[in-house]
């Protein structure tokens, strides 16, 4: 039987998160064995702080949630998440520069994240799938694996759509057993997080993370 909770990020990054829903967030990752949890930058100190000497991960979200930012900025943010305690970082590309063909400054702007990671944390691309068409979600898991990304992230849950199964086999079959992939959006259920796993998926990204693993029971 598959452990879903060591494929879960999870997730809180709604902006009217407090620090009571992020300590609800840290006890029930440590509770359940999540992968990580998943919190905007500003609550990483304390979440780093809840979850010092567990296996439970920081990850936090870069240029988030339409990766409009600069690549300086991107990579500034990434380097302050990381010296607050941040170990995977899920940053969202520069979708206009993807559907305006300008590839060379998608490529750059990953790779300002992936150099500013240092090897530190984890980097995750989200490439927002649910704006993008099939050539352009090939082509952005293309540039991400080019530049050094670890995985290839679906969506941010912020915008027009989520996670599907068939966007998570588009970009397995794209980045092949080389990177992770991570589906993220509109999970709810265990039916759902198992088909996004059998798509090719190697993390969720979901905020019903209890609802999943309570059903796996």
């Amino acid at each position: 039987m598959t452990n879903l909770a060591k494929y879960i990020d999870h997730t809180a990054l709604k902006a009217d998160t407090t620090k009571a829903d992020i300590l609800k967030l840290t006890d029930e990752a440590k509770k359940f064995g999540f992968a990580s949890v998943c919190v905007n930058p500003c609550w990483v100190t304390l979440a780093a702080g809840q979850l010092k000497g567990s296996d439970v991960k920081v990850c936090t979200v870069i240029g988030f949630p339409l990766g409009a930012e600069t690549s300086e900025t991107k990579a500034f943010e990434t380097r302050d998440a990381i010296e607050k305690g941040a170990e995977e970082v899920d940053m969202v590309i520069n979708v206009g520069a993807l559907k305006g063909g300008n590839t060379d400054a998608l490529e750059k702007d990953i790779r300002a994240v992936v150099q500013a990671a240092e090897g530190r944390a984890l980097v995750k691309v989200i490439i927002e799938a649910c704006l993008l068409t099939d050539e352009e979600k090939i082509l952005a898991c293309r540039l991400a694996v080019h530049a050094g990304a670890d995985y290839v992230k679906t969506s941010t849950g912020f915008s027009t759509g989520g996670a599907t199964p068939e966007d998570v086999a588009l970009m397995r079959e794209t980045v092949g057993e080389g990177i992770g992939v991570k589906a993220a959006g509109g999970i709810h259920s265990k039916a759902e997080a198992e088909a996004m796993i059998a798509a090719g998926a190697t993390r969720i990204g979901a905020s019903s993370g209890v609802k999943i693993v309570s059903e796996a029971e």
